[in-house]
């Protein structure tokens, strides 16, 4: 039996969806990406670390991802097994305005949640294109909230198979940046502290944040988000602009004219368009500035 057969055997055995030969641009906000050999959709904790078990006992490479919003996958796809934690989307209201939710968690559903509840602080994230686990992992922020503002703590699975927990001080926060980008651990569920408030002022402040998005941001086309991270003291975009990259194209892929921080895919782009036209913006900005660009997108395959 092949390696990739076991994996099929259990996934048959747990009840857990898989796809063979996963097309991952349909899994990515990028809509760009080979092949997966092997894609499982776990919708539990326990069936998540059964796949990770299985493909180290085989000896077979895995791939974490949520929703796929800050991902570049290669054009050659990803080999081995690609875990997506979509389907692990459970929310649970605790006492004194404690919120548990699984990694899979959509952003936008968790806001809702907290709306519905009458809780604040998670405004920020309204129309993040993330998952909880994503969110968490890189610390998401918008509109001065950050991450690091809620969660309380992340469990996780570790390198040697095992569940654990980090509290908020041992996730070592810092701007898009957690200890798990470190350690490689998966993580598995948030634990998020809110605050009472007022449906009329969580709503109204969720509707202006989604609002200024809509104007400023090119939500029309596929993207992984803002393509580059803050430089100390700078804007990204407006490093870009100002050095007339906006519009810059590769391939379908484009400086987007509507916000110079952001890379599209125009349509039909590659990821090696991407790569392409994110190190030009590297490069030029770097030359007529003197300022060095970082990647903000995690590039996978």
């Amino acid at each position: 039996m092949s390696t990739f057969q076991q994996l099929e055997l259990l996934c048959k055995q747990e009840n857990i969806e898989y796809i063979c030969d996963a097309i991952m641009c349909d899994y990515t906000t990028f809509r760009i990406g080979g092949k997966a050999d092997f894609l499982a959709l776990p919708d539990s904790v326990s069936k998540l670390e059964a796949l990770v078990n299985c493909s180290k006992e085989c000896g077979i490479d895995y791939t974490v991802v949520g929703k796929g919003s800050n991902l570049l996958v290669a054009d050659s796809g990803i080999r081995g097994l690609v875990i997506v934690t979509s389907h692990m989307d459970d929310i649970e209201l605790l006492p004194d305005n404690t919120v548990v939710c699984s990694a899979g968690t959509p952003l936008i559903k968790l806001c809702i949640f907290a709306l519905e509840n009458s809780l604040g602080g998670l405004e920020f994230a309204y129309g993040i294109p993330g998952t909880v686990g994503g969110a968490a992992y890189m610390n998401a922020g918008a509109y001065g909230g950050e991450m690091k503002d809620v969660v309380v703590s992340c469990s996780h699975i570790d390198n040697d198979g095992k569940n654990g927990v980090f509290t908020a001080e041992e996730l070592a926060f810092g701007y898009r940046k957690s200890i798990y980008e470190e350690n490689g651990f998966i993580i598995t569920g948030v634990t998020l502290k809110l605050f009472e408030s007022t449906k009329e002022e969580i709503r109204a402040k969720m509707n202006d944040f989604l609002s200024r998005r809509k104007d400023k941001q090119p939500l029309e086309f596929p993207s992984a988000g803002s393509t580059f991270k803050r430089p100390e003291g700078h804007f990204a975009g407006a490093l870009i602009e100002q050095c007339g990259l906006k519009g810059y194209s590769v391939g379908g892929a484009q400086v987007s004219e509507k916000h110079a921080g952001f890379v599209i895919n125009k349509g039909g782009a590659t990821a090696q368009d991407v790569l392409e036209l994110v190190e030009n913006v590297k490069n030029t900005v770097l030359k007529e500035t003197g300022v060095m660009l970082e990647p903000e997108i995690k590039f996978v395959g």
